[in-house]
């Protein structure tokens, strides 16, 4: 959201982390669990001084969650705030998931995992 037209203040804690986050299709990739901050021109995002939102933060968190802890911040695919559409009570994304590194912990298990279960590679809503 870099135009003019499209900028807006909001509370991150309200209106971004925890949401769910939808592709373009409206299929969920993810929970926001974290921002990329910068400052004016790219810098770094400082205290007390102006700051925009660079990135989305999302990723499988489950374990930390579980079991305490944090993934670092470099472990967390990463989504360009360029790719949001629009925030509400989902944050929408305007491109696909398969554009997306967010989701390679979920294709990695349905190709690695699920496809060697007997039955896991078709899908059997589209058999009537």
């Amino acid at each position: 959201m870099t135009s003019d037209a499209r900028e807006r203040i909001v509370d991150a804690r309200l209106h971004l982390l925890g949401r769910q986050v939808l592709d373009a299709d409206g299929e969920p990739v993810g929970a926001v669990d974290d921002l990329a901050l910068a400052g004016p021109e790219g810098a770094g995002a400082e205290a007390g001084r102006e700051a925009h939102i660079d990135a989305i933060l999302v990723g499988p968190v489950l374990a930390t969650r579980l079991f305490g802890g944090r993934v670092p911040d470099s472990r967390l695919p990463r989504i360009a705030w360029d790719d949001v559409g629009h925030v509400g009570t989902a944050v929408e994304l305007t491109v696909p998931s398969d554009r997306l590194d967010a989701v390679w912990v979920e294709r990695w298990v349905r190709d690695r995992l699920i496809a060697r279960i007997p039955g896991g590679r078709h899908d059997p809503e589209a058999e009537e």
